[in-house]
């Protein structure tokens, strides 16, 4: 800001306002002329970004950069990344549905025996959990024990 309005107002009055040192001021002046150090090393970073479809944070683009040999500290990636708003995406998290004994347990009818003398006699089910494309879809497959064939099932996608 300071350096926009140097040509309207002092430099001195300028600093008094914005409660900054002359020598900051000039620091960053001169710091603004100069090359940047990290180009070569911001344009391999982004090309390992981009070859691993955003999928690699800071600590493995480190890694890839070392093996290219690039000499750099993880903490400089890290920073550089945030520069360039690259953002690993994040792998979802495993669905882990146990809880303990939480809610009722249903009843054992079968008791472990599962012969049947004729179709129709006993059914099972379960409840399968996917996630696909980040929604959550509930599978559940009825099977006859008699000839263990698929009889139906049932595909819901529940929010």
């Amino acid at each position: 800001m300071i350096w926009e309005l140097r040509h309207e107002f002092t430099i001195t009055l300028l600093l008094d306002v914005a409660k900054l040192a002359r020598a900051t001021y000039y620091y960053y002046t001169k710091r603004r002329l100069a090359p940047d150090k990290y180009s070569e090393i911001k344009e391999q970073i982004t090309n390992i970004f981009h070859e691993n479809r955003g999928r690699y944070g800071y600590r493995r683009i480190t890694m890839e950069m070392k093996n290219r040999g690039y000499c750099i500290n993880h903490k400089t990636v890290q920073r550089l990344m945030k520069e360039l708003k690259l953002e690993c995406k994040v792998r979802m998290k495993k669905y882990r549905s146990y809880k303990g004994e939480v809610g009722r347990i249903a009843p054992n009818l079968l008791e472990r025996d599962f012969s049947t003398t004729a179709p129709n006699q006993k059914w099972v089910t379960d409840v399968t959990e996917f996630a696909l494309f980040g929604e959550k879809i509930y599978l559940s497959p009825i099977l006859d024990l008699h000839s263990s064939d698929l009889v139906s099932y049932v595909i819901s996608n529940q929010n």
